[in-house]
Formats: C-alpha cells, sequence, structure tokens
C-alpha cells in the first residue's frame, strides 16, 4: 500500500504579499512608499530577532556601560538594536524623521534617500529583563510629514496619535511575532526561521470584551493616587465573587501582546510622583492605536490616549489599556473621585 504524501501548503500569506495587498486597495493612489517602509520594518525585527537569539553565546549581554536619552541603563542589545533600527531606517529612502528611545535628539535623514514619512521607535523594550531570556519587543508608530513640510521634529510633536498611519510591535519570545495596524484592524504574523518570512498568523486579532486578569507594577502601589488604589483594591478584594489575577511580565510588549490574546487590563498609571514610566511617542501612541484597532481600549488617566498631544519627544505618561468592560470600570473610579489622573506628563 503506497504512503500518502503530506499535505503541504504551498500558499502562504507573508507579511510582504499582506502589505502588496493592502497597496493595492489604493489602487493608483497608492505610491508605494509605505509598503516599502513596512518592508524596512520588517527587515529591521527579523535582524533584532536573530541577534536575540544568540546573544548569550556572543557576549550580547549586559550593560553597555552608558545611558539612553531616557535616563535608563543602556544594554549592549540596546545599542546595536538602535543601530539596526537607524540604518535600516535611513536607507530605506522613505524615511524624513527618525525618533528613538536611544536617540537624544530626533534624526534628520538628508540628501536623496529622504522620504516622506516620520517613525518613532523603541528598537529593544523591556531590555532590562533580556539578560534573564525573558520576552521583550521592538515598538514603532509611523506618520506621514504635514503638508508643505521638509521633515523636521515638528512633524512628530503638537499632533496627537490619531495622525499615525501605521503602529506595531514585535515581540521576540518563543517564537517571533509581528503584529501590525494600518488602521483597518490588527493582524498578527510568525516568523518561520526557516523561510525567513513573517507568515500571516493571526489575522483579524481582536481583544475580548472582558477578562479578569490585570497587569500592572505593584511595586508602585505605595505612590499610586486614591482611584487607582481604589480601582486594584476591588478587583482584588471585591466584596463578592472571585478576584482577578494577576499577569505582569516587567516588558510592555509582552504584557500588551498578552493582554489583547487573553483580554483584561494593562496599566501603568501616573502616581503621585508624577507622570508615568512610558514615553509617548514611541511606547503609548504605537499600543493605543493597536488596542483601539483590536476592539479595545486606551486611557491616559485624563482622556483618549491617541488625544494626547506631546511636545517633547521623549515625553512620559500614564496609560491604561484593555478589554471595554475593564476600561470603564477604570474610568467609572476615577469619575467618582471627579476626574482623571492630574499628573503633568514630561
Amino acid at each position: 500500500m503506497s504512503e500518502v504524501p503530506p499535505q503541504i501548503n504551498t500558499d502562504i500569506p507573508t507579511l510582504t504579499r499582506f502589505i502588496l495587498q493592502e497597496q493595492q486597495k489604493y489602487g493608483q493612489s497608492a505610491s508605494g512608499d509605505l509598503t516599502q517602509l513596512l518592508n524596512a520594518v520588517q527587515l529591521t525585527c527579523k535582524f533584532i530577532a536573530f541577534n536575540i537569539r544568540r546573544a548569550q553565546l556572543i557576549n550580547l549581554v549586559g550593560l553597555a556601560g552608558a545611558s539612553n536619552a531616557t535616563g535608563d541603563d543602556q544594554k549592549k542589545l540596546d545599542v546595536l538594536g538602535n543601530d539596526i533600527f537607524v540604518n535600516q531606517m535611513k536607507n530605506c529612502g522613505k524615511v524624513a524623521v527618525i525618533v528613538s528611545e536611544e536617540e537624544e535628539h530626533p534624526i534628520i535623514v538628508e540628501g536623496p534617500m529622504k522620504g516622506k514619512y516620520c517613525i518613532a521607535c523603541d528598537p529593544i523594550d523591556g531590555s532590562s529583563n533580556l539578560d534573564a531570556g525573558v520576552s521583550v519587543g521592538t515598538i514603532f508608530g509611523i506618520y506621514k510629514i504635514r503638508d508643505g513640510s521638509e521633515g523636521t521634529v515638528e512633524d512628530v510633536l503638537n499632533r496627537n496619535g490619531l495622525d499615525m498611519v501605521c503602529a506595531g510591535y514585535c515581540m521576540y519570545a518563543a517564537s517571533t511575532n509581528l503584529v501590525l495596524t494600518t488602521g483597518h484592524g490588527v493582524n498578527g504574523f510568525t516568523l518561520d526561521n526557516a523561510l525567513g518570512e513573517f507568515i500571516l498568523t493571526h489575522p483579524k486579532m481582536t481583544i475580548p470584551d472582558s477578562k479578569a486578569i490585570y497587569s500592572v507594577n505593584e511595586g508602585n502601589a505605595k505612590y499610586w493616587d486614591e482611584p487607582c488604589t481604589e480601582y486594584f483594591n476591588s478587583i482584588k478584594f471585591p466584596s463578592e465573587g472571585k478576584p482577578y489575577s494577576a499577569r505582569y511580565i516587567g516588558s510592555m510588549v509582552a504584557d500588551v501582546h498578552r493582554t489583547i490574546c487573553y483580554g483584561g487590563l494593562f496599566a501603568y498609571p501616573n502616581d503621585t510622583r508624577g507622570p508615568g514610566k512610558l514615553r509617548i511617542l514611541y511606547e503609548c501612541f504605537p499600543m493605543a492605536m493597536v488596542m483601539e484597532q483590536a476592539g479595545g481600549e486606551a486611557w491616559s488617566g485624563e482622556k483618549r490616549m491617541l488625544e494626547v498631544v506631546p511636545t517633547n519627544i521623549h515625553e512620559r505618561c500614564g496609560i491604561w489599556l484593555g478589554s471595554k468592560k475593564q476600561m470603564q470600570e477604570v474610568k467609572a473610579v476615577y469619575a467618582k473621585h471627579g476626574g482623571g489622573n492630574k499628573a503633568n506628563s514630561n
């Protein structure tokens, strides 16, 4: 009896194909520039993923001996990841302004390689976890430069997150997952290391409307304001029913990805010391866009996260992300106390 050959899928929906198909929806009005930029982004993620996988073997772990623009100690992989990101963006020919967590000032691309997009990125978010092998990621948000502009820092400042044309993140974990939105829903791709391609594995991702899970750094509980403390106490010590489950990794990409997949709430709120730890342009805004496109909500503690207007490229802000039910509960507690958290961003 002859053996039946295994069925092999030869029609693989890659990220490259997906991007091209999205471009075709716009017909002749699409220039293809965003398509080429997103191809440069996915190459950046592949390059970073490759180096993270072998970091322990080639001594890419540990501190680099310096701090980045926001005061965090730089890991060796922070420096390498930033170099990869900046070089890819500079040379793709589609970017005019580059903002990175690792660069104190924005990078303005000059000459024939200058494009019409701005990109803000945290090349390796959660890098403090790298030496322990915990999931980390890349976060990015993309804007078009303003009409009449030749590409300056003002193309990413004094405008809200609603102006982004694309956002996403890449998580480096047991598998490498790239999650992307261009404003028409969210799709997830997994890197096939043998093919060297991101494959569409999670089409049309949506967050459940409710889940009794919360993700927050409770080491900061001493500094929370009254409504924040009241909310978390209400879900940990409910008057009836089961308490919420806590899930906190300490890497925004991993925590938000889990929240999108399973539902619940992620928070890094403002507290009595001031604004939250996370940066608006390259952490809060991109994750807020992804979360909203997946059917969830994103809030700063005062207003819709995407309506915040940053005035500094490394400005910080509190953020709450999650399922609609949990977000409504948070807002209700703050409303009872007279509104949102009034800590100013900086």
